[in-house]
């Protein structure tokens, strides 16, 4: 049985910068003041770390022959007969034969802060009144109603309150959002959106969504989702690197010809390469800070063509396939790297008792130079019918666990408003409690032809 190595408690600023800290942070965020040193009144629930065919307009034949590594083997299959397999049938990497012993990886991290007792006074705003808040602002802009000089900021927390100019309000000196606090983006029919929920101090997650052309001249989806590892140095760049790593690597490969299921393994091992820079910093900094520990992070991938829907992943993101029938059931694409999924593969839990265990968000796989082995897991399918690809973090996914109750939640016009629908499953988290950051991406499935957007 693994021992479990509590942190030193952070004390709540950062005495260097002022920086809000959270329960176990070795180091600040903001200014990486080294907190070691610095006495704090203990605080519950630290974050624990546990043991160590034709020829398209660019020339490229297209489509491409199937990916013949076994690490993204080939033959796409309907999501219905994915659950502990990869897309050739056989069973994800990491995860152990149904029956066989498992006892947990010789690397665990928890990724997840148990909740606190008690409630903040005080609580970030909910996305949505701010996006309502937003429109209707753009409207009076569209009236010619609104002043040059434009209305005084309003506090997000008190609504009443003056903010003034250094982000403090002026009633009730709540700090105000910071931009990666809460971050939207649409391309054309794909959409997502970030919260920091209402626990955390900061978002640790970062996303990135777009399109690409392929060789035939038609259209492909992509959305990028990781989530922080809240125990490890850094996590906010790091999730924010490998987003944007793995973006670039899929923008440049797709085009080109690669095969969508092997250019998302790239990608994702683009991103761990991107993750693993962090870590590479001057002797003279360990010296400084000898408690730091390797920025990590989890990586979800979906890549969405005309007839191939395609995911890859590392650690607990996951990816859902909800039909536009609402008849049709729908399906997790993903098996998590975590100690729950391998208690409950090996047939050693129900998926009911694995999750209740406080372990159960341990994960085993992650991106960062303290992995102990990179396994990025690819599967790709062709669904017979129209629907949407939701993914997402476990800030969202906690509170719409199963295929079913996630499918219960994504609006029936997620495919024509995607930005809305993405809005409103990231408000069902905060509704839910918010206790952790919230990253949600919707991509319809099949891609719409060049042109087609959103409602």
């Amino acid at each position: 049985m693994m021992s479990q190595m509590p942190q030193q408690a952070a004390p709540a600023k950062c005495p260097s910068c002022a920086e809000p800290l959270e329960s176990g942070d070795l180091f600040c965020g903001a200014c990486g003041y080294d907190l070691s040193a610095v006495p704090a009144a203990p605080q519950d629930h630290p974050t624990l770390t546990m043991g160590a065919s034709g020829v398209g307009p660019s020339g490229v034949d297209w489509p491409p022959p199937e990916p013949e590594s076994s690490e993204t083997p080939a033959a796409p299959h309907l999501p219905t007969d994915l659950p502990g397999t990869d897309s050739g049938g056989r069973q994800l990497p990491g995860s152990p034969p149904h029956g066989s012993p498992v006892s947990p990886a010789s690397g665990v991290r928890f990724d997840r802060t148990p909740e606190p007792d008690d409630d903040y006074a005080l609580q970030a705003p909910d996305p949505r009144v701010a996006a309502s808040a937003a429109e209707s602002a753009e409207s009076a802009g569209a009236s010619g109603s609104v002043e040059s000089a434009g209305p005084a900021k309003v506090c997000v927390a008190c609504r009443a309150g003056r903010v003034d100019d250094d982000g403090y309000c002026e009633n009730c000196g709540h700090a105000q959002p910071r931009e990666r606090d809460h971050m939207e983006q649409e391309s054309g029919p794909v959409a997502a959106v970030s919260d920091r929920g209402l626990r955390h101090h900061r978002n640790e997650d970062a996303f990135t969504v777009g399109r690409a052309v392929l060789p035939d001249g038609t259209p492909a989806l992509l959305a990028i989702v990781c989530d922080g590892v809240s125990s490890a140095t850094r996590p906010d760049e790091a999730s924010m690197a490998a987003s944007r790593a793995a973006s670039e690597a899929l923008l440049a490969a797709l085009p080109q010809g690669t095969h969508p299921q092997a250019a998302l393994h790239e990608a994702i091992v683009a991103a761990s390469q991107a993750v693993n820079a962090l870590a590479e910093e001057p002797p003279s900094a360990r010296e400084h800070a000898p408690h730091q520990n390797a920025p990590a992070c989890t990586i979800v991938g979906s890549i969405v063509t005309s007839g191939l829907l395609v995911v890859g992943w590392v650690g607990d993101s996951r990816a859902y396939w909800v039909p536009v029938d609402p008849g049709t059931p729908a399906v997790r694409l993903t098996e998590d790297d975590s100690w729950a999924a391998q208690m409950v593969a090996a047939g050693l839990m129900s998926e009911a008792e694995a999750y209740a265990d406080e372990r159960a968000h341990a994960i085993t796989g992650w991106l960062g130079a303290d992995a102990y082995e990179l396994e990025p897991h690819t599967a790709s399918f062709k669904p017979d019918r129209p629907g949407v690809v939701v993914v997402c973090t476990d800030g969202l996914w906690n509170y719409a666990e199963t295929a079913e109750e996630m499918s219960e939640v994504v609006p029936a016009d997620a495919v024509q408003r995607p930005l809305h629908a993405a809005r409103v499953l990231v408000g069902h988290a905060l509704d839910g409690g918010g206790h952790d950051n919230v990253t949600v991406a919707l991509l319809p499935f099949p891609a719409p032809p060049q042109g087609a957007g959103s409602a």
